[in-house]
């Protein structure tokens, strides 16, 4: 435990955007997975949609600085990949 006032102040500042950055990093996360089950089920139309909210979601992260560029490009670009690769049903 820190004995440090600046310390204490410093643990309640990590506490408080940490779990204020839990939300966007678990949108993220949920929509990377209902875009990867739209894939694997092969319904296109939900998979594009879905991948229209991944993206929306990785750059509002991206431009609050809880994800770095590279990580959003890499993300984006695979599951777009993915997306294209796919065959209308």
């Amino acid at each position: 435990m820190a004995n440090v006032k600046n310390a204490k102040k410093k643990i309640k500042q990590i506490a408080k955007t940490t779990e204020a950055n839990k939300e966007p990093k678990g949108a993220i996360k949920n929509a990377i997975k209902r875009t990867e089950k739209a894939i694997l089920a092969g319904n296109k139309e939900m998979a594009e949609k879905n991948l229209k909210d991944v993206i929306k979601a990785l750059d509002n992260a991206q431009v609050k600085g809880l994800v770095k560029k590279n990580t959003v490009n890499r993300e984006k670009s695979r599951l777009t990949k993915k997306v294209n690769k796919m065959e209308v049903k």
